[in-house]
């Protein structure tokens, strides 16, 4: 994201824009993982507060949440879905709607600059951008209730002890490590990946025997591809598996 003078916020077009990077990533099959920071000192801030006293002046601020969310919303379901890794290296601030993308990622990277905000309390709203999923997945619903209502700005350290952070690095080291780390999880088999995804996302609601049964479907079904012929085949062989290839 590259609009470091307003702290990398958005608003419909500039999700649109964004979707559209994405689309293409996930649709080009020589793309393997992904990573997505910010630039300047912000992650992202969310969606653009100028923009919001443009729209209530106007009388359109319904309009500007429903266009904006309906370019983020989808967009974060796509990243979601997809068996492509996605981390975040949260280079800054991580509020409102920027909160969602950086939860939505499957790492977060930051450094002692991190910080996460959700500030919808503040400005009277609920909260969107997936943050009620996500974040009760990665630090627990009481303690998501806290940071809501508290309308909490959690640091870095904070966020690695919750598991909002996986690590901390220096500013220097953060795009490289999280580019070694999207490399090194994005050569992975597809299948691993994708089903991996889908298993964990359904483990808190279903029951152990459903879980039982989709792990049985998923794992039987990669048991016919050329990624599960080459992991055997080099495990034989003492070697690492060259997937996808």
């Amino acid at each position: 994201m590259q609009h470091a003078e307003r702290m990398n916020s958005f608003d419909a077009a500039t999700l649109a824009s964004l979707r559209a990077v994405f689309a293409g990533l996930l649709a080009d099959d020589g793309v393997q993982a992904m990573v997505l920071t910010g630039s300047g000192r912000a992650f992202s801030a969310g969606a653009d507060v100028g923009e919001f006293q443009k729209a209530i002046d106007a009388g359109t601020s319904v309009q500007f949440v429903l266009d904006a969310t309906a370019q983020l919303h989808p967009l974060l379901l796509e990243l979601h879905g997809s068996a492509k890794p996605l981390v975040a290296a949260v280079n800054g601030v991580a509020a409102g709607g920027g909160l969602g993308l950086a939860c939505v990622a499957d790492a977060r990277l930051g450094s002692p600059a991190t910080r996460f905000a959700a500030g919808y309390f503040g400005l009277g709203v609920s909260p969107d951008g997936g943050s009620t999923w996500l974040l009760p997945r990665l630090m627990g619903t009481h303690r998501t209730r806290r940071f809501l209502f508290d309308n909490e700005v959690m640091g870095a350290e904070e966020a690695r002890r919750v598991g909002l952070l996986d690590d901390i690095v220096e500013p220097d080291d953060l795009l490289p490590r999280a580019i070694e780390l999207a490399a090194r999880w994005g050569a992975w088999a597809k299948h691993s990946r994708e089903s991996t995804k889908r298993l964990l996302e359904t483990c808190f609601e279903t029951s152990f025997t459903a879980q039982l049964d989709l792990e049985r479907g998923l794992i039987a079904a990669a048991a016919g591809t050329a990624d599960f012929r080459e992991g055997v085949m080099a495990f034989a062989q003492k070697r690492p598996a060259r997937f996808g290839r």
